[in-house]
């Protein structure tokens, strides 16, 4: 499933490739991926004639704040409701101000991807939603299990009263929100797991199973670690952690076990220098210890015996 990294990853290529062209049309070739607030025939009808001004990334989700296109393919930016505020909240929920045209959402979900492709070349088998944009260029959302979801937010509407899982997050791991403070007093008594705590999106928005494993790894912290015996030095570490993994997965484009690939269809690089994500069985790349895996929360959980105690 793609995680913060990813989808962070995937918004800078459609920022670089995908801004200031008209959408002529498009086609949906699998209904249930347009969330049920509109019908694919509408959600298509509404996005003709704009293009998109810029993309952000609010936990795992994809946001495109939509511009107006007057005759010959030339767009209008957008005029947000209030533009002395950042679109991209770092506080729970995070603030999409309405806009003057609407927005286009997205959300990956388990195995999504969104691909910036020539109209001639071939269409994947698993191609949910297509976008045409001026040039000869297309917008994929390929979806081989299905989960993932589009929205189309209308005109002078409240993002989050559309796309409600963003009510849900809690604050973005690279925000002043997300403080040491505001961690301890939300792990102080829990009596789960820690690596549990790190895949609830309302205690931090973006961190999935791949992080949380390499976070509690970089930390020293034995995942299964319940939160109410987390010294306040063991908090500091993790939350120091969740930054310095983020940041480096970022910078290697994300990972690609599975099916991630960014916007022109290339790997992800974090797999290579993971510390005990996916790496069972393999020595520890500090102390050469055997990463073991076990189950946690329905959830596969990697970790080295030796370094995280």
């Amino acid at each position: 499933m793609p995680e913060l990294p990813e989808v962070e990853t995937i918004c800078r290529g459609l920022n670089h490739l995908s801004l200031d062209r008209a959408i002529l049309g498009g086609d949906v070739l699998l209904a249930s991926s347009i969330a049920r607030s509109i019908s694919a025939t509408d959600f298509l009808t509404k996005l003709k004639g704009k293009s998109i001004e810029h993309w952000y990334r609010r936990g795992k989700y994809l946001l495109a704040e939509l511009s107006q296109c007057r005759g010959g393919g030339r767009c209008v930016p957008a005029l947000p409701a209030a533009p002395s505020t950042s679109p991209l909240g770092g506080g729970r929920g995070g603030f999409f101000p309405p806009s003057k045209v609407g927005w286009l959402g997205v959300h990956l979900r388990m195995t999504g991807q969104l691909l910036w492709a020539n109209q001639s070349e071939p269409v994947p088998k698993h191609a949910r939603v297509r976008l045409f944009l001026e040039g000869n260029q297309e917008l994929r959302f390929v979806d081989q299990r299905t989960f993932g979801q589009m929205w189309y937010v209308p005109p002078e509407t409240e993002v989050s009263s559309v796309i409600t899982g963003l009510k849900l997050l809690g604050p973005e791991p690279f925000s002043a929100d997300f403080s040491i403070e505001y961690f301890a007093q939300k792990l102080h008594r829990r009596a789960r797991p820690i690596k549990t705590a790190l895949l609830d999106q309302s205690l931090v928005a973006g961190l999935g199973n791949i992080y949380a494993d390499e976070t509690l790894f970089v930390a020293g912290v034995l995942p299964t670690t319940l939160c109410a015996d987390l010294t306040i030095e063991q908090i500091e570490r993790i939350h120091a952690a969740i930054v310095q993994v983020l940041d480096k997965a970022i910078d290697s484009g994300g990972t690609t076990f599975s099916n991630f690939l960014n916007v022109q269809g290339v790997n992800g690089n974090y797999g290579g220098v993971a510390w005990v994500y996916n790496r069972k069985g393999q020595p520890c790349r500090t102390c050469s210890m055997p990463i073991e895996r076990i189950k946690l929360a329905g959830r596969s959980t990697h970790f080295c015996p030796a370094c995280q105690i």
